[in-house]
């Protein structure tokens, strides 16, 4: 029982079954699903596809701070990829044309796995710390994004694009389909393959991994090149799903809940070891945390307070120095302590 406890993920289930529960007591039916017109139609549904934006910045945003380092860009890059591919749509003469959309997601893709390398060279190469580096593109690429979509909302009409947020494929909504995909892929090179453990040398001890032969500046550069491809698949999610990309407000402050989301899966911001099931048990936390805010009534203006202090609460049970205080757990005498308490002592 006590190494459950001790369990990185046990704490950020017990919050994710309690957040359940308290809208299952609040909403009927909150854990029905049910199949419309070949659909998979419910809550759950809906929080897994609304999460998945979220879900796959978190990935990128999880193996660039396995390295130690932290991608305050990805926000932008979601406006960037989701501005660039709505303009290339919206100059097409038919919107529902395949080759032209996925031309358009090419090109977004494109351009934001290259700003993602762009924030590895300046950290790898360039020797920045990474909040910095990333800090510039966070607040050039919402600056770009603007230029992109002329400081307007972009609007459009393409069945195709449509499907990438907000369609179904196999009953199931085609974004929850592509996390899956992702993070299929992302765990196969990462645990099955040398590389998850050459991003977690890097990250514990950067001079050591490189005196022991790994190429590093290599190695950053792909993972925030990864966490650039993550963001630009969000950012397509997010525009395709309300068919219109806003480069002022689309994937605003989503890098923080990337953040927390790495961080309540039990991934430390110091790097070393990471969690990819952590990830997306924290990312859900927040998405299923926003559904709770909502359906019980929370005013809006008190909506980030009372998401902060869930938060807390999470990281606060994940520590096992305050679980210690709060528990008033004691620490077991060693053997030779209680041998030494043992011995009668003889006066002289």
């Amino acid at each position: 029982m006590s190494a459950l406890l001790r369990h990185r993920l046990f704490w950020p289930g017990v919050v994710l079954a309690g957040l359940l529960l308290l809208n299952v007591l609040m909403t009927r039916n909150f854990l029905a699903i049910e199949i419309k017109d070949g659909h998979l139609y419910g809550s759950l549904v809906d929080i897994a596809r609304f999460g998945a934006p979220l879900i796959l910045v978190a990935l990128g945003m999880t193996l660039v701070i396995a390295t130690g380092g932290i991608d305050l860009s990805v926000g932008s890059v979601v406006a960037i990829a989701g501005a660039l591919a709505c303009l290339r749509i919206g100059d097409l003469n038919d919107q529902n044309s395949v080759g032209g959309v996925l031309a358009a997601v090419g090109i977004s893709l494109g351009l934001a796995v290259l700003l993602g390398g762009w924030n590895g060279f300046l950290v790898a190469g360039a020797g920045i710390q990474p909040i910095i580096a990333t800090l510039i593109l966070m607040v050039a690429g919402r600056g770009l994004a603007q230029l992109i979509s002329d400081g307007q909302i972009i609007t459009i009409n393409s069945g195709p694009y449509k499907l990438i947020g907000g369609g179904y494929w196999l009953t199931l909504p085609f974004g929850i389909i592509v996390v899956l995909v992702v993070l299929a892929l992302t765990a196969f090179l990462t645990r099955r393959l040398a590389l998850g453990l050459l991003i977690e040398a890097v990250g514990g001890n950067a001079e050591a991994s490189r005196l022991s032969g790994i190429r590093a500046r290599g190695l950053l550069v792909t993972v925030y090149a990864f966490c650039g491809l993550c963001a630009g698949i969000a950012g397509l999610m997010i525009s395709s799903n309300v068919s219109s990309a806003d480069g002022n407000n689309a994937g605003l402050w989503i890098e923080l809940d990337a953040i927390l989301a790495v961080v309540i899966g039990g991934t430390s911001l110091a790097g070393g070891r990471f969690s990819l099931g952590g990830t997306v048990l924290g990312a859900l936390i927040i998405q299923t945390l926003t559904t709770t805010i909502y359906s019980i009534g929370v005013p809006p203006e008190t909506t980030l307070l009372f998401k902060a202090l869930v938060v807390t609460v999470v990281c606060l049970l994940q520590s096992p120095a305050f679980r210690a205080k709060v528990f008033h757990r004691r620490r077991r005498p060693s053997a030779s302590s209680t041998a030494s308490e043992g011995k009668v002592k003889v006066p002289a």
